[in-house]
C-alpha cells in the first residue's frame, strides 16, 4: 500500500494538511505503512519508537498502567491523529490498536529536520497539539460531571463531529457512524460499566435520539437533538 499524500484519506485533517506541493513530495519520498490488528501492541510506555505516525484508518487507544497493577486508558487516536512526540524517543503511553490499524509513519530524526525546515509542518503540528489539549481539558469535564447518558450521547457527537471533519463538513441534520470501538471499550474509556453503556444506548434508541444496525453502526436522526442529550450547546462537545 502506497497511497500518494494528494489523495490520502486525511489529508485535510493530519499533521500534513497545510503543506505545499513541494513539501508534500518530501513527505511522500519518506513514508512508510505499518498495520495493526485489533488488539497488537504499538508501543510500550518507556520503550523507544523510532517513528511517528499518523493513524490513517482504524482506532488506537493510549493507557497507563499505575504500581498496582490497574490499567487506565487515557486517550483514543482517530484517523487523522498524530502519534508520537518529536523530540522524545520513548513512548510517554502504551499504544494498541483497538480496532485493525493502519499508521503513515515517518522515521523520527528525518521528521524532526523536516519541522526545523518547514514551518508549516510545526504550524499545523502545534495546533493539533493545542487541540489535543482542549479534549483532554473536555474529558475531563465528561468524566467528572456528566452523567452517563450525557457521556454516551457525547461520544458519538464527538465521532460524528472528527467524522465529518475529515470531508471539511460540520454534523448536522441525520448523520450516520460506524463505532470504532466495542461497548468494553467504550466504557473503559468513558469511566462506566459495560452494563450502563448498554443500557443507555439501548434508552437513547427507545428514545428515539439514535438508531443502531448491528452492534456498530448507529444512525442520528436529528444531530442536534443528540448535543443536546450531550449536555452541550450547538457548539460544544470535545473538539473535532
Amino acid at each position: 500500500m502506497h497511497v500518494p499524500c494528494g489523495d490520502c484519506p486525511i489529508r485535510y485533517r493530519a499533521v500534513c494538511a497545510s503543506c505545499e506541493a513541494p513539501e508534500l513530495d518530501r513527505l511522500d519520498a519518506t513514508k512508510y505503512y505499518r498495520r495493526y490488528e485489533a488488539g497488537q501492541v504499538v508501543a510500550l510506555a518507556g520503550e523507544r519508537v523510532d517513528f511517528v505516525a499518523s493513524v490513517v484508518q482504524g482506532v488506537a487507544g493510549l493507557s497507563q498502567t499505575m504500581e498496582d497493577g490497574r490499567t487506565q486508558m487515557v486517550g483514543l487516536l482517530l484517523p487523522s491523529d498524530f502519534l508520537g512526540r518529536p523530540g522524545r524517543a520513548t513512548s510517554a503511553y502504551t499504544v494498541t490498536a483497538l480496532s485493525d490499524l493502519t499508521l503513515c509513519c515517518f522515521r523520527r530524526m528525518p521528521f524532526e529536520e523536516l519541522l526545523r525546515s518547514t514551518p508549516r509542518i510545526a504550524t499545523r503540528l502545534l495546533d493539533m497539539t493545542l487541540d489535543d489539549l482542549d479534549a483532554a481539558r473536555e474529558w475531563l469535564l465528561l468524566l467528572g460531571r456528566k452523567s452517563a447518558r450525557e457521556k454516551i450521547a457525547s461520544f458519538i457527537a464527538f465521532l460524528a463531529r472528527r467524522e465529518a471533519g475529515l470531508h471539511q463538513t460540520r454534523p448536522e441534520g441525520r448523520v450516520r457512524i460506524d463505532l470504532p470501538l466495542t461497548r468494553e471499550t467504550m466504557a473503559d474509556y468513558l469511566g462506566l460499566t459495560l452494563e450502563t453503556v448498554s443500557r443507555q444506548i439501548s434508552a437513547l434508541k427507545r428514545d428515539g435520539v439514535i438508531t443502531l444496525e448491528g452492534n456498530r453502526r448507529v444512525t442520528v436522526p436529528d444531530f442536534h437533538r443528540l448535543v443536546l442529550e450531550s449536555g452541550d450547546d450547538s457548539d460544544g462537545g470535545l473538539p473535532a
